[in-house]
């Protein structure tokens, strides 16, 4: 496994832009996109020049109901996405909730693991962090993605998240994970409502509590379709709207399928929170 023992922190006073790119047939904004490394490599090109920090590679969709698949697929959608990406100046991510597979990515030059069970299902998982010293998502999600969606209840929902963070943290250093290694995803979308979802983005500098930088990913999801009556591919503009105020409210990177305009919508909207020590150069 290569070793990772250099932890960039977040960029002081710029959103951090980390690019999705979903070697699935079945996610359920850009399934099927993506076919095989040579497709992956031209959309990776085009996120850098757009102005990706990260891309995000994930083989298996968390969508609502997705149904799982095995390792072996997995590995054979990812792993060839991994080895068409070296060389590209933004860094990498692996979308796995497996030990195996992000072993196997950040051997083939992955910085990240973005696990969306926040180290909660492969128990093999929180080892591999450690050993390689890698950066690592931890994200709340209700449930899995075949039942998240069945009637989510919270006492608070933002209170609630908090705790989950609190045993998540204290479970991954008792595993050896270093606290710098860590970023934090309250799960945009992950078993809430679209009132608990909106909730988040208000309330979201609640996370900030931790030390650790907070990634957010609200692109082109259900609850913007539900407050706009819009269908999957007309919700730009409502992505945009939940990217502005997510960086308001202390995102310090957004995940995001169109990386051109949210980029855009980025630097705006960090050049309003910077004020008076903003500078055009």
């Amino acid at each position: 496994m290569s070793e990772i023992t250099e932890i960039e922190p977040p960029r002081i006073g710029r959103t951090l832009i980390m690019g999705i790119l979903n070697a699935t047939p079945d996610s359920f904004y850009d399934g099927g996109r993506i076919r095989g490394p040579e497709q992956a490599y031209d959309l990776a090109v085009r996120m850098c020049a757009d102005g990706a920090d990260w891309l995000d590679v994930g083989g298996e969709s968390s969508r609502p109901g997705a149904a799982p698949i095995d390792q072996d697929e997995e590995l054979r959608r990812v792993l060839p996405v991994f080895e068409a990406l070296r060389g590209l100046p933004a860094r990498l991510s692996v979308d796995t909730r497996r030990a195996e597979t992000a072993r196997r990515a950040l051997a083939s030059g992955a910085g990240m693991v973005n696990d969306v069970t926040a180290l909660r299902d492969d128990p093999d998982m929180a080892a591999v962090v450690a050993e390689s010293g890698c950066l690592c998502v931890l994200m709340h999600m209700r449930g899995d993605p075949m039942t998240m969606q069945a009637a989510p209840q919270y006492n608070d929902v933002v209170d609630d998240i908090c705790a989950f963070f609190e045993e998540r943290i204290e479970a991954a250093a008792r595993a050896g994970v270093r606290d710098e290694q860590l970023w934090l995803d309250p799960g945009f979308g992950f078993g809430k409502t679209p009132a608990h979802n909106l909730e988040l983005l208000r309330r979201l500098r609640a996370f900030k509590r931790f030390g650790r930088p907070v990634l957010i990913g609200t692109s082109n999801k259900s609850t913007i379709g539900a407050v706009l009556g819009v269908p999957v591919e007309e919700r730009m503009e409502g992505t945009a709207a939940t990217v502005t105020a997510a960086i308001m409210n202390g995102a310090d990177a957004i995940r995001v399928h169109d990386v051109r305009a949210m980029a855009r919508v980025a630097r705006m909207t960090d050049a309003i929170l910077a004020g008076e020590q903003y500078t055009h150069e």
